[in-house]
């Protein structure tokens, strides 16, 4: 007795299944279908508006009527190297600079335990730890540490508390960077940009870290260098790739701020600041685009500077 063979479905020979072939035997055309859409956007939405914006920089503004002249000049860029605005533009790397530097050297010492001491849950408490500041608001912290370094916050308070109000006076009556409080100084600006920003400054210091073998510290150690020959000639250059990588995103990230000197720091104005009033009060959109370009080009001379030195190579 014999079975009846079932009918098998197959499926129509159409266009579908002509792509779908085209598709599995062509890997490049696959990748670049996939590719095409974000590229799209990367390239419409973010560089189209991106060079847009560079473009009002070659206009200039008519100092009587108050409009934009759309004639390519170069008397817009001309107006950055004034007086005022140049002392801007070195107030605001000075400043970008000294969080990036500091975030460097509080963030060393913090990667190096979770790397080389910190195991299991003491890692876990490590990235909980490090993480924690982002997940809340960025508006919410830099309110927090405006409360926190006002004349009658708590800092001060526990700066009387243990009699250091005379050394918190003199601190503030530093010329530049003092103040009245905390929250209207420098040193107060300094600080809040530090707290937001360190967390992008430990993971990738970490992370470096984490790859440095521990046989090569043991070796240098076995060849008669004391310990800190072993930071200097060992783990640093090792560990070098990180501390560049934290630093474009802790340098970079202060140099464009707006939001934390309007609302912490002294009077006196950074690039982001002059970006937002010269394109929303004044309304000197070719102004505040030339203004723009300036964070472009520190940066992009920050990163040559970065790859001469070979600090990408082991990223």
């Amino acid at each position: 007795m014999t079975q009846a063979a079932l009918p098998v479905d197959t499926p129509p020979d159409g266009a579908l299944r002509r792509l779908s072939d085209v598709l599995v035997t062509r890997h490049g055309l696959l990748l670049l279908l996939l590719l095409v859409p974000p590229l799209l956007w990367l390239g419409i939405v973010y560089l189209g508006s991106l060079f847009a914006l560079l473009a009002q920089s070659f206009f200039s503004i008519d100092e009587f009527s108050g409009t934009i002249v759309y004639e390519p000049t170069l008397k817009t860029f001309g107006e950055l190297f004034s007086p005022a605005n140049l002392d801007i533009i070195i107030r605001t790397v000075v400043v970008s600079a000294i969080v990036t530097v500091l975030a460097a050297v509080i963030a060393f010492p913090i990667g190096y335990y979770a790397a080389r001491y910190a195991r299991g849950r003491t890692k876990a408490l490590f990235y909980l730890a490090v993480m924690m500041p982002l997940w809340s608001s960025y508006l919410v912290k830099v309110y927090a540490w405006k409360l926190l370094l006002a004349k009658e916050g708590v800092v001060g308070w526990f700066m009387a508390a243990i009699g250091a109000t005379p050394l918190l006076d003199a601190i503030l009556g530093i010329p530049t960077i003092g103040g009245p409080s905390l929250s209207v100084s420098y040193i107060g600006m300094v600080l809040v940009f530090l707290y937001l920003w360190l967390p992008f400054m430990v993971l990738p210091v970490q992370a470096a870290l984490e790859r440095v073998p521990g046989s090569l510290i043991e070796a240098s150690s076995d060849l008669g260098a004391s310990p800190s020959q072993t930071l200097r000639t060992v783990i640093l250059p090792l560990a070098f790739p990180g501390v560049i990588a934290g630093s474009i995103f802790t340098f970079s990230l202060t140099l464009g701020d707006y939001i934390v000197p309007q609302i912490v720091g002294p009077s006196s104005l950074i690039l982001g600041q002059v970006v937002y009033a010269q394109q929303g009060l004044a309304g000197n959109i070719p102004l505040a685009a030339a203004f723009s370009v300036v964070p472009i080009l520190i940066m992009g001379l920050f990163l040559v500077i970065a790859k001469r030195t070979g600090a990408f190579d082991a990223l």
